[in-house]
């Protein structure tokens, strides 16, 4: 679950200010019982505390994303990894700062008696929301791939309570998919099925679109969108494959206003400041350790394309031998021989990412937005890619929405499925969506996912 993002599902939205109601009330059944009760609602900001912890612990834990966490077993599991781990969170922050103590022993308590109520409203909830009443019931008008790659996404997903009745024929149904109606019996499919949401796959509507019925089923009360909104939101990215530039053109979003981006550089401009002081002397051990196992330069320089095309000079740890690449550019593989025994570690800790804080501060890059691609594929994927031009409209990022949701790209089918997320980015891009990447990086980083 995406806590911030303007896209989170009302059944995420729900567990998760639930749960913050129930992790407080433990607190203060705890204080009660330890007779700490008084310290403390006198001392509100450490039951805050506490509670932003826990939920910390459960996110990095993955209990808040309903598409991972779909089994009873798997939450019980998640809910004992993540009450441990914000056992250990609190007594290093209470050994730190002995003043967010509440009391002797509530904390524990409070955390013995989240490991029943977590599961039992987990349990409670999940009932609830499977009840076929509580869904919303999809109608999709179009049965050709991207109609069943919809109504894939939508039986497996868990977010959002959405229930597919059936197909409308688009005249070129596959033999495989049973359709229930024509675009004609549009009304008739919607009142018969107690239809909620129609979705038009159709990807030629050149009169084939049943127009009227889709505007009598939106005049009568029906959700009515295409199946590029329904993607991406299901999905966090966008469907490329389908959109047409007038899509991009009139789709809500794409417009990040002067003032974000103007309080989004002054974010980059601090958090540069701060990381290159407070990193200094990890980055001068890692220089020493890259220096000491290979000959050759510690840092490693590389022309990549920026905003708006402009092209920059990136500056990273060198992770592979010196003489690793000659001629030809090619991309990183899995277990790419190329690279040094100290290389792996800083990939997969990103500490060879650190000397970039300097193209930050530059203004080359920003902290959060699309992976800063090399001159060379640019153009070999822009060739083939639709759209590929459009993620330059920002700044490229340290870390991103494609970085942390896919693995590091290593062809053509790769980049355009990051792409897909990084144009998702742009359209939504605030300063709240880069703090939940910020926060996906550090839980990517701690799995040692995605690196190369």
């Amino acid at each position: 679950m995406q806590v911030f993002n303007r896209h989170v599902s009302a059944r995420g939205l729900t567990v998760f200010g639930f749960e913050t109601v129930l992790i407080t009330a433990a607190i203060l059944v705890a204080a009660q019982l330890h007779g700490s009760f008084d310290a403390a609602m006198s001392g509100l900001w450490r039951v805050v505390l506490i509670t932003a912890l826990c939920e910390l612990c459960f996110y990095y834990n993955d209990l808040y994303d309903l598409t991972v966490v779909h089994s009873k077993s798997e939450m019980a599991v998640r809910v004992l990894q993540g009450a441990g781990a914000a056992a250990i969170v609190l007594a290093i922050v209470t050994t730190l700062a002995p003043a967010a103590v509440i009391g002797s022993g509530t904390a524990l308590t409070a955390l013995g008696l989240l490991l029943v109520a977590v599961p039992a409203w987990r349990l409670a909830f999940d009932g609830v929301t499977r009840d076929t009443h509580m869904e919303e019931r999809v109608l999709i008008v179009g049965a050709g791939p991207t109609a069943r790659t919809v109504a894939d996404l939508i039986g497996s997903q868990h977010d959002f309570s959405y229930r597919v009745v059936g197909f409308v024929s688009d005249g070129t149904t596959p033999a495989e998919v049973a359709a229930i109606g024509a675009p004609a019996d549009l009304m008739e499919l919607i009142r018969r099925h107690s239809v909620d949401r129609v979705v038009v796959t159709m990807a030629d509507r050149r009169g084939r679109m049943p127009t009227r019925e889709l505007l009598q089923a939106k005049l009568s009360g029906v959700r009515v969108e295409d199946a590029a909104t329904m993607y991406e939101r299901l999905t966090g990215k966008i469907l490329i494959d389908e959109i047409k530039p007038s899509w991009l053109i009139f789709s809500d979003g794409f417009r990040a206003s002067r003032t974000t981006r103007a309080l989004k550089r002054l974010v980059d401009l601090a958090l540069a400041l701060i990381g290159l002081v407070t990193a200094a002397p990890l980055m001068l051990l890692t220089a020493l350790a890259v220096r000491l196992e290979s000959p050759g330069p510690v840092l490693y320089r590389q022309e990549r394309v920026g905003e708006n095309g402009r092209v920059f000079t990136l500056c990273k740890f060198r992770s592979m031998r010196s003489d690793a690449e000659k001629g030809t550019p090619i991309w990183a593989s899995e277990k790419d021989a190329r690279v040094t025994r100290v290389g792996r570690f800083i990939r997969v800790t990103r500490l060879d990412e650190l000397p970039q804080l300097w193209n930050v501060l530059r203004g080359d890059m920003s902290f959060v937005g699309p992976r800063p691609e090399r001159p060379f594929f640019v153009e070999q994927l822009a060739a083939v890619i639709p759209f590929y031009m459009e993620r330059h409209a920002v700044k490229p990022g340290l870390t991103g929405w494609a970085q942390v949701k896919y693995r590091y790209g290593t062809s053509v089918e790769d980049a355009m499925e990051k792409l897909r997320y990084d144009l998702y980015y742009i359209k939504h891009l605030s300063i709240v969506f880069d703090l939940t990447i910020v926060m996906d990086t550090v839980k990517v980083i701690l799995s040692g996912k995605g690196a190369k």
